[in-house]
């Protein structure tokens, strides 16, 4: 909906900026706080939005890019599927019905004023297992159903009271049913503090003047978005990369990408991508959207208030059936971080020809998923650990890339030692740079890390990783960041590992992850 500019004061608009922001950071803090696994309290997996009644996403706190695009198509699923009451709340993980893959539980709450729906307050969580055939639930699958519980959009609460059948299913199908039941009451719990701090702000300003200016944000977002793609020269930038494999065997499996720019409009078009893979590497539409979200997003500034406006000026076509826009039963627990990145790096390759002096380098291009279960003796439970883990960011035009850091698509943070201790089986022997693996150029890529994990007690891994064959390139005559490694040391001797599969543990054994280092920019020798 086009606001009327004249009704719409410029002073008020920042401050409603910022009002509906604060909305979900508060649930953010309330989720973190709440929440009983490392990888949400610690690591911070997790996204909280706000989104006004159609579905279109009003604020979101600065959380998890990949969540940027695809928890809009969530609430959308969700309003298409069911009717709404005061005091429920909907669930649903299903990557076909708006979900990313399925350890990313989505909880969506309507919010009522005066007896009308006005809205809703979401956010979505990377839960450490959903059941599957693997601890974790990311395993190298070859089809959905392997990956874990699918939930479509059902309500886990109906007018306020938790719906036991729902609520039953989903703790009988993970490891760690006490785990999620922590995590899942945290989510609920800032849901709530989203819909009452909405509630607030509609009995301050009014419900007419509440939904004037999160249209007028919307809009305001649009306009910023066409003024930046006006900015860059009309043309065609395409570019291509590749993932390693699909942990079955098959690859490399190209990425492409051909970005038109032309009056203040971009479209962005994926043709000549692979076709959806019989392993777990495939990325349903949402998650492409959420990249190309991201990629235009990082070039806007950063006052620019994150809703779904800047999404009106950008088209994306993702021919169906494809690695980026798989269709069932194919199974996505790699397109939501590994697929994810590499379609940021195909984007930025794009649009390094037409802003050469703002793109940067290739950065790690994974994140390195770390997945480790079995049963706990010492503390008589079972145990699910899940990781991404941080490596080198590509140069820019104007510094070295950072070491040792999540990017792109990712947001988290790592889990403390202290933290991965006490939770787990599990004793952190070394956690350390990796000198050298940041390529070479006037400005240098970020290295990678090293971080190796001491089991105590037997257990299976899953890895699924990327940027073990290939390396992630360089811009401007830089060189290509040096490709990561997993290793299993068992007995003191190294055993390479494959980037993405299986492996069992004994205790003692070391499970050694090495991650990639970002490509440099410009020619080593331009000192």
């Amino acid at each position: 909906m086009k606001t009327d500019l004249v009704r719409t004061d410029v002073v008020r608009l920042e401050i409603f900026k910022h009002l509906f922001a604060s909305i979900p950071e508060e649930m953010g803090a309330a989720l973190q706080r709440a929440s009983f696994s490392p990888n949400i309290k610690e690591r911070r997996d997790f996204s909280c939005a706000l989104f006004d009644a159609q579905g279109e996403m009003i604020a979101q706190a600065a959380h998890i890019p990949v969540h940027l695009g695809a928890m809009p198509l969530s609430v959308q699923s969700a309003i298409r599927s069911l009717s709404f009451a005061e005091g429920d709340m909907v669930v649903l993980n299903d990557p076909y019905h708006g979900g990313t893959h399925l350890p990313d539980i989505t909880l969506i709450a309507p919010i009522f004023a005066a007896g009308a729906l006005v809205g809703f307050a979401a956010n979505r969580a990377h839960h450490a297992d959903v059941g599957g055939m693997a601890p974790g639930s990311m395993p190298i699958a070859r089809e959905l159903v392997q990956e874990g519980l699918i939930l479509p959009p059902v309500k886990l609460l109906a007018g306020g009271d938790v719906q036991a059948g729902v609520w039953d299913i989903i703790l009988r199908n993970t490891r760690s049913p006490q785990e999620r039941a922590g995590d899942l009451r945290a989510q609920i719990a800032a849901n709530q503090r989203g819909v009452r701090r909405f509630g607030e702000l509609v009995a301050a300003y009014g419900l007419q003047e509440v939904q004037h200016y999160a249209a007028a944000l919307l809009d305001y977002t649009e306009r910023l978005t066409r003024a930046l793609i006006s900015t860059l020269p009309d043309g065609r930038f395409e570019f291509e990369d590749a993932l390693d494999d699909d942990g079955l065997g098959n690859g490399p499996l190209p990425i492409r990408v051909r970005i038109d720019i032309a009056g203040g409009q971009a479209t962005v078009d994926f043709a000549g991508t692979a076709p959806q893979a019989q392993g777990s590497v495939n990325a349903v539409y949402a998650i492409t959207l959420s990249a190309v979200y991201y990629v235009f997003r990082c070039l806007v500034d950063a006052e620019v208030p994150n809703n779904t406006g800047s999404l009106r000026a950008i088209r994306v076509l993702a021919p169906e059936g494809s690695l980026v826009n798989a269709r069932p039963p194919a199974p996505v627990a790699g397109g939501n971080v590994e697929t994810s990145q590499r379609i940021v790096d195909v984007l930025l390759g794009a649009l390094a020809q037409a802003l050469p002096a703002h793109i940067p380098a290739a950065s790690q291009g994974t994140m390195n998923n770390t997945l480790i279960g079995g049963w706990d003796a010492a503390r008589g439970r079972a145990f699910t650990y899940y990781e991404t883990i941080a490596g080198g960011m590509g140069a820019r035009p104007t510094a070295h890339g950072p070491s040792g850091v999540h990017s792109h698509m990712t947001n988290t943070l790592n889990t403390p030692a202290e933290a991965m201790e006490y939770a787990y089986p599990i004793q952190v022997l070394c956690y350390e740079l990796r000198p050298g693996t940041g390529g070479a150029g006037r400005f240098r890529g970020g290295d990678g890390l090293r971080r190796d994990l001491l089991l105590q007690s037997e257990a299976t891994a899953s890895l699924l990783s990327e940027r073990r064959t290939s390396q992630p390139y360089g811009l401007a005559g830089g060189e290509p960041g040096a490709a990561g490694e997993n290793v299993l040391i068992r007995g003191g001797a190294a055993q390479p590992l494959p980037a993405k599969g299986e492996v069992q543990l004994r205790p003692g054994d070391v499970l050694s992850i090495r991650t990639p280092g970002g490509g440099g920019w410009g020619t080593p020798d331009a000192l």
